[in-house]
This record gives C-alpha cells, sequence and structure tokens, in this order.
C-alpha cells in the first residue's frame, strides 16, 4: 500500500477522533462524513483514494467555522490541529474549504483540505474502519467513525454527477459503480433516497440521463484501470452506468 495513502488514513481518522472528543464534550451535536473519504472508510482499497475529507454538520452555515474551530482546538491524543489560510466559501455547495494543518507530537504531520458542509437529512451510520497498516503503526485510532448513510450518499453523487453543475464530477460515476460492483447496495433504498435528494435541489429530474463529457474519457479511463475496473473504455463505462441507473429507476 503506498505510504502516503496510508498516512491520510491516518490523518482522517484523527481528524474524526478530534470530532468524537467534541461531541463527547458537547461542542458538537454530531458529524458525518461524507464523499471519498467515507467511502475510504468503509472499503478500503476498493475505493477510490481521495485527498480531501468531506464534513457534515448539523449546524447552520454562519456557525459552522466557529464550532469547527471550537472542536479542533481539543486535539486528539498526541496530534494537533490548526487552521491555515483563508476558508473558501463554496455557496453552489453550501460548504467552506478550509486547509487544516496536522501535527504528531512536535512534527508536522500533514495538511488535509476540510470541505464542511451541512449534514445529510437520514440517518447517521457507525462504520468500523476497514483499512490495514495503521495499527502496525502504533497509533490511536477513532472506531468507529460517522458516515453519512450509504444510500444518501450515493443518492447525492448520482445527483452531483449528471446536473448543472456536474464539471468535475467523473470520479463520482466510478465510485456508484465500484460500490455497486462491490455488492453493497440496496437498490430500493438507494432509489427513495435519490427520489427525495432530486426533489429537494430541484435541478434537474429522477431518473437522470448521462453523456460522458469529452473531458471526462481520459479521466475515467485512468481511473478504471487504477481501480482495476472491469470496464476500462469511457463507452463501456457509460454503458454500464446508464443501466445501474434504468436498475435503479425500476427498483
Amino acid at each position: 500500500m503506498a505510504q502516503e495513502r496510508l498516512r491520510r488514513w491516518v490523518s482522517f481518522l484523527a481528524l474524526c477522533g478530534v470530532l468524537e472528543r467534541a461531541v463527547s464534550e458537547g461542542i458538537l451535536d454530531s458529524y458525518d462524513l461524507k464523499g471519498g473519504v467515507a467511502l475510504e472508510l468503509r472499503f478500503a482499497e476498493g475505493a477510490r483514494a481521495t485527498k480531501d475529507i468531506d464534513i457534515g454538520v448539523p449546524i447552520e452555515r454562519t456557525k459552522r467555522l466557529r464550532v469547527f474551530q471550537d472542536a479542533v482546538a481539543l486535539g486528539f491524543d498526541d496530534f494537533t490541529f490548526l487552521l491555515k489560510g483563508k476558508p473558501l466559501n463554496m455557496d453552489k455547495v453550501d460548504a467552506v474549504r478550509l486547509e487544516l494543518a496536522i501535527r504528531y507530537r512536535t512534527r508536522a504531520w500533514q495538511t488535509i483540505d476540510v470541505d464542511l458542509g451541512p449534514s445529510g437529512r437520514g440517518a447517521v451510520e457507525l462504520v468500523v474502519p476497514t483499512i490495514r497498516g495503521v495499527a502496525a503503526m502504533g497509533l490511536r485510532i477513532q472506531s468507529p467513525v460517522r458516515c453519512l448513510n450509504l444510500n444518501e450518499q450515493i443518492a447525492q453523487k448520482l445527483h452531483a454527477c449528471t446536473g448543472p453543475y456536474s464539471a468535475g464530477r467523473a470520479r463520482d460515476v466510478l465510485d456508484i459503480l465500484l460500490i455497486d460492483l462491490l455488492g453493497e447496495l440496496d437498490l430500493k433504498a438507494v432509489r427513495a433516497a435519490a427520489e427525495l435528494v432530486f426533489a429537494e435541489r430541484a435541478t434537474h429530474a429522477f431518473p437522470p440521463t448521462l453523456q460522458i463529457a469529452a473531458e471526462w474519457q481520459t479521466e475515467l479511463e485512468a481511473l478504471a484501470k487504477d481501480l482495476c475496473y472491469p470496464a476500462t473504455s469511457a463507452t463501456e463505462i457509460e454503458t454500464r452506468f446508464r443501466a445501474f441507473i434504468e436498475l435503479l429507476a425500476e427498483a
């Protein structure tokens, strides 16, 4: 396993640890991991590697940053956290992007990007990370971690990669197909979650249509090869994704 990926996993789990501490001390009511990190902690190498972490907190947007700062100031075990630079507001997705520096004891450990947004509407799932190699490092890790439930996460990804703001979302297509390939989805539950997400965001109809953009083709094919997905051409990936949408619509 790549050491850089293992190091990121430690960073993500240390951040989960401090957020869990914030919950126990009453600073946060809850939190949930979303995006690629939530999938990595569920499925380890079976999921796409990601460099940033999406976190939902059940607080209005104007208060999220202050509460997050108060939370990470607690520290976790021998890890400390410090916000760097100026937060970037991402109005279209109701989130703010932060740069978070992580230190272990007296040394710099890693700097990660954090996208801080609203919590999902469905139930949070407690997930025991499946990643390998952390225990051998002798570091304390948080387990379980709080993740957005898988049905809603897939519904959100489906909405994101098929909607009007889908630029740069090619990875969501492979995320959905990979999780489906693992046999981890309850299609009826995913459909119910998708219908709610699409109705709430009201940008396009469910079931959606997909036309693979030319600029996505190279990225999709590279991701498919890296992840050993059985289809490696953009055309076949598109065919499989359309078939998934059809099955979902009929579930």
